[in-house]
């Protein structure tokens, strides 16, 4: 059996029904990001295991095999199930085995001594047909897997001309046409297969050789499968999503029972929440506010509020010297590689911020220029999340790069080139970016931060937020990011906003108590 693994960007096949059984054997996950280096840091910089105040257990007690590889099996199929939810370009394809690895030349002469006999036999005089009628039963197996219950006429096409013991009678008669039946073959496959299929069944009517020619259809029939399971995995996703959060919910609510502290974290983390929202508001409405500045403005605080400002401060994690809270802890490293992605993103963006206004309207409205000076910063700043990467070189490079590239569009349009007080000026603005304090940075953050805010407020609805002013250039990149943050965020509120209502309950009765004088409930 092919091995499988994930990957991104699936192609709806014709046929759309397919069992997922079998569909964890020899996975991996593989979350592409446009920046390695990324996924890169976030393993190096991953956290200790848990906090230092976490109880000492109890002594373990035996634990049978059974119990092992049972509770394995429901760790990797919540993993699995998680990972198909949350990662919208949730895909398989086949794992690429390592060049020169063992199992790959193993695997390599297998597959070579197998044709070679198939093909000593149909050279035979008079030919031997054992090898290539398996293989004509194979190729059955799969087309008949490919058919809904409702393709009788297929499913009878298939059965009759792909008949082994007739096909077993000719062979024996010495009246075999093998042409004719992968002909058939090849047009049963092109009715089946999905639209990004059909240029392998072309390629497939070019070969003329049979021995390459069953290779070829084997290798199109691998990735029909997938093609089916891919869609069959797209197709169950909303059943699956509703499915898989009532599980988690299960699972996280026998852990609490069994340590009943498992909430203390996720508590400091939305009560944090809280008190940024109610010193927000207070600056906003300064003669309502206390002395303290944290009541204030409890009392317009609600719920969804509070919870949308706790997620935001998952982008602004330190995860090195801070756990994780318990009910985002298994989407830990997905938010810390949008958190990474974000960061880069604002560099990229007040970069181009800086240098389109220094190049004036003229330049930025030109076709490609703007695409041009984004593609030169993005390349120049990969790899900023990694420890050897020096950002000040890096941005005195990209700001040498930049006055060249506006220069030259300058000349060829016949507007004049920078003065060389110009372009000094637009350098030590580019390089200042390297600067925490940056005034143009803070100001492109917060606005990338309330993009997000206005996207978790209007997740439901189907129209997007618009975009601030001057993120326009980064406008791509950031609703793809917004998206895949939110469909995070959505999935995690599903699971376990139970226990967030409860906590923010408190906490929201806490500070309303506080706030009109009333003693403090327990």
């Amino acid at each position: 059996m092919n091995q499988l693994k994930m990957s991104q960007n699936p192609g709806k096949p014709h046929s759309s029904e397919e069992q997922l059984s079998g569909l964890e054997d020899g996975q991996e996950e593989s979350l592409d990001n446009p920046d390695p280096s990324i996924r890169k840091r976030i393993r190096q910089s991953a956290p200790g295991s848990h906090r230092d105040d976490t109880p000492k257990s109890s002594p373990p007690r035996p634990v049978s095999i059974e119990e092992l590889m049972e509770t394995a099996k429901g760790v990797t199929n919540m993993a699995l199930a998680h990972e198909i939810v949350v990662n919208g370009d949730f895909q398989i394809k086949p794992a690429e085995l390592p060049e020169h690895s063992l199992e790959k030349k193993v695997r390599d002469i297998v597959h070579k001594a197998f044709w070679d006999c198939l093909e000593a036999q149909l050279k035979e005089d008079p030919p031997t047909y054992d090898h290539a009628i398996k293989l004509l039963g194979e190729i059955k197996e799969n087309l008949l897997s490919f058919l809904l219950p409702g393709h009788t006429r297929l499913r009878s096409q298939i059965t009759e001309v792909l008949d082994l013991d007739l096909i077993k009678q000719e062979a024996e008669n010495g009246a075999l046409d093998i042409s004719k039946l992968v002909e058939f073959v090849i047009g049963m496959m092109g009715t089946l297969c999905a639209p990004a299929r059909d240029e392998e069944i072309k390629k497939l009517k070019d070969i003329n050789e049979i021995v390459p020619l069953f290779r070829a259809i084997f290798s199109v029939l691998d990735l029909m499968k997938m093609d089916m399971a891919n869609f069959a995995v797209s197709s169950i996703r909303p059943k699956l999503m509703q499915q898989s959060a009532e599980y988690e919910r299960k699972k996280f609510q026998e852990f609490l029972e069994k340590q009943p502290n498992s909430l203390d974290l996720v508590t400091r983390w939305l009560q944090e929440a809280a008190d940024d929202l109610a010193k927000l508001r207070c600056k906003m409405l300064p003669p309502h506010c206390s002395s303290d500045g944290a009541t204030g403005g409890a009392s317009i605080l609600c719920s969804t509020a509070v919870q949308n400002q706790a997620y935001l401060k998952l982008l602004k994690w330190d995860h090195v010297n801070r756990p994780f809270p318990e009910t985002v802890l298994m989407d830990q490293t997905r938010f810390q590689e949008i958190q990474l992605e974000l960061e880069q993103l604002l560099l990229v963006g007040t970069v181009l911020l800086v240098t389109f206004s220094a190049a004036g309207s003229a330049l930025v409205d030109m076709p490609g220029f703007a695409e041009k000076i984004k593609t030169i910063v993005k390349v120049l700043l990969t790899g900023m999340h990694l420890p050897s990467f020096n950002l000040k070189e890096s941005l005195a490079t990209i700001g040498e790069k930049v006055c060249a590239e506006v220069n030259s569009c300058l000349s060829q349009h016949g507007f004049t080139p920078f003065s060389a007080e110009r372009e000094t000026a637009l350098k030590g603005q580019i390089q200042a970016v390297a600067n925490p304090d940056n005034t143009i940075c803070k100001l492109i953050d917060s606005r990338i931060q309330k993009f997000l805010e206005n996207h978790l407020a209007s997740s439901q609805q189907k129209s997007s937020p618009a975009v601030p002013g001057g993120l326009g250039p980064i406008q791509r990149e950031l609703e793809e990011i917004a998206v895949k943050y939110v469909r995070l965020v959505n999935y995690n509120k599903m699971v376990f906003s139970p226990y967030y209502d409860a906590v923010l309950g408190k906490i929201l009765t806490k500070e309303e108590s506080q706030l009109v004088g009333k003693p403090e409930e327990s």
